[in-house]
Order: C-alpha cells, then structure tokens, then sequence
C-alpha cells in the first residue's frame, strides 16, 4: 500500500534557557488533533512521530519546519515508533493491532498483523535485539518478536496478565520490558522467548518505561511512585530517587550517549534530567499546560519528546 503523504507545513519557534550548559528548547507545532505520541529521531537529521489522534506516522523536518503524514490505514491509532537497523521507521499500532512498516525513501507503508486478528494487544512499544529482530509490548498482557526477514511473528503471556509497556535492548542486545500494571521488569530469553520477572524494590511503583545505559543497567520510570530507579544485572542491584517537587509522576525514560538519565514528569508538567554520577535533577518546564510527553529519544545533543496534549514536538539541545 502506497498512501499519498498529507503535506502541512507549520512554524516553530525557539526558547532559548539561559544555563550552566546550555540547553536550548525548540518547539516545533504539529498538524491539529494529531495527538503526537511518540518519537524517533531518523539518520537524515528529520524526526517522526506517531500521530495518535489521527492514524498516521508523520516526519518533521527540524531545518524548515514542514511536516509530512502518511496515513497507516483505518482504524490506525499509531503508539510507538522507533527508527530500524534498515533505516525504515517501524511502528507499534494499538488501532490495527499489527506492526507497521514505513519506509523512509518511498513512504511505502507494509503491516504485519498480529498472528490472531481478534485478540487485541494494545500494542505499545518495540525494540530491535539481537539479529534483527524486534520485540515489542501489548499492554493487554502479551509481548512478541517479529523478524523482518522472514515476517514470522510470535506472541507471548507475560507471567503475571497486563501491564507490558515499556521496551529496551542493552548493548549486548538483551530484552528487558516493563510492566506497568504488574509493577515489575522482565528479561527475555531470545532463544526461548520466555520472560523472567525482577521485582523492583519498591512495590506497587508502576513501572512504565525501561532504557538502558551503556554499561547494560536497566533506567526504570515508575508512574505511581515518583521514582527513577536503576537495576544493575551483573549485581543484580537497585537504586532509586525520587524526582523534585510535589507529587511527581514519571512517565518516560530516555538513556542519552553521556550516559545522562532523561524523563518526563506529568506532576510538574516538565522534562527533567538526572545526573547519576552526582545524583542531582534539573527541570526543563514546558510553556504550556498539561503539555504530557510520553516518551523521549534521542540522538548525540539532542533530546526529543512529543507533547501529546499541546499537539507539538519538542527538542532539548545541550553541549
């Protein structure tokens, strides 16, 4: 299937902070109701994003401000997107309940369903693993890999029901998901596609995203108890620190190339960083309410997010 792309362009404008490392935020406004969710830097220095609101996966050129969005078909409520080994940006669709293939030359869009059409997964997040192949999230209680090569697909139960959310590779390639519902991460075995839950030390914390650094520890957000904590596998140790301010709620993780620690925090409607070499916070506020980013990624210098409430992205440029 070959979509026409929607073309809109829209402006973007720049806040620039005044700080001891000078970090600069941009906005870049996205298309009305597109809900965006979602983001993915790509090779070519442009970034898409899920489109949530509006079944489509668009691409923003930071240069111009233009944007582009592909519609994934009816139906289509886009959550994840993540940028591939190949280069093509792959896509987690609750709506369609299936992966989503876009690629970023043709914007040709390919879908592999999930193995059974009526079972909804509420798919949620991937990862690629080792040889290739991406793992993802249902938070219906599944998690599943599917191998580009051959589009053979499986799905697995998570032990305890709900709550797959959250998705990472380690740099040897191993999976760990987070469980949001069930309060735990899991470590998949690839060869066997099982899952072994690690309880983190706090209980009920609501675990929702997992990043890991470059020394293979796991970055858990916790949604319910305001905490960031830190898994050690080769220890099998915890830490945890609870973020800044009055009832916080940390929603996304992201792991940048300094090994810095970058989240979202609902409760202060802001971006906040954590230094773990010195243990401290620093807040980036959005400039407008109830802006709710979701998730971050990233690339050398830049942080990106997408403000689902405030139908922007938004970028964190530090030295």
């Amino acid at each position: 299937m070959k979509p026409l792309a929607l073309l809109a362009t829209v402006g973007c404008f720049a806040l620039a902070l005044s700080a001891a490392h000078a970090e600069t935020v941009q906005y870049f406004p996205v298309p009305e109701g597109a809900g965006p969710h979602d983001v993915a830097p790509a090779p070519d220095g442009t970034v898409w994003y899920t489109a949530q609101g509006q079944g489509a996966l668009g691409r923003l050129d930071p240069k111009s401000g233009e944007v582009k969005q592909v519609p994934l078909g009816e139906d289509s409520a886009p959550h994840g997107v993540i940028v591939g080994p190949d280069g093509a940006a792959w896509v987690t669709d609750g709506g369609l309940n299936a992966i989503v293939r876009v690629d970023p030359a043709t914007l040709e869009v390919k879908t592999y369903p999930l193995p059974d059409p009526d079972d909804s997964a509420n798919l949620n997040t991937a990862a690629f693993g080792k040889d290739g192949i991406l793992w993802f999230t249902g938070q219906n209680g599944i998690y599943g890999s599917l191998d580009p090569a051959t589009g053979k697909m499986a799905v697995y139960n998570d032990p305890e029901g709900r709550g797959p959310y959250g998705i990472t590779a380690t740099p040897d390639g191993t999976v760990y998901y987070a469980s949001l519902a069930g309060s735990h991460i899991a470590r998949i075995d690839a060869a066997t596609g099982k899952s072994m839950i690690i309880e983190p030390p706090t209980k009920d914390q609501g675990a929702r995203r997992v990043w890991s650094d470059s020394k293979g520890r796991i970055w858990v957000s916790e949604w319910k108890s305001g905490q960031v904590s830190a898994y050690d596998p080769a220890t099998h140790s915890w830490h945890s620190w609870r973020l800044p301010g009055d009832g916080p709620k940390t929603y996304a993780v992201y792991v940048d190339d300094q090994d810095r620690v970058w989240l979202t925090d609902f409760g202060a409607n802001a971006i906040v960083r954590f230094d773990p070499a010195t243990e401290t916070f620093k807040s980036f506020p959005s400039d407008r309410d109830d802006a709710n980013v979701r998730q971050l990624l990233g690339r050398p210098g830049e942080v990106w997010g997408a403000e689902s409430g405030a139908d922007r992205l938004v970028v964190i440029r530090s030295d």
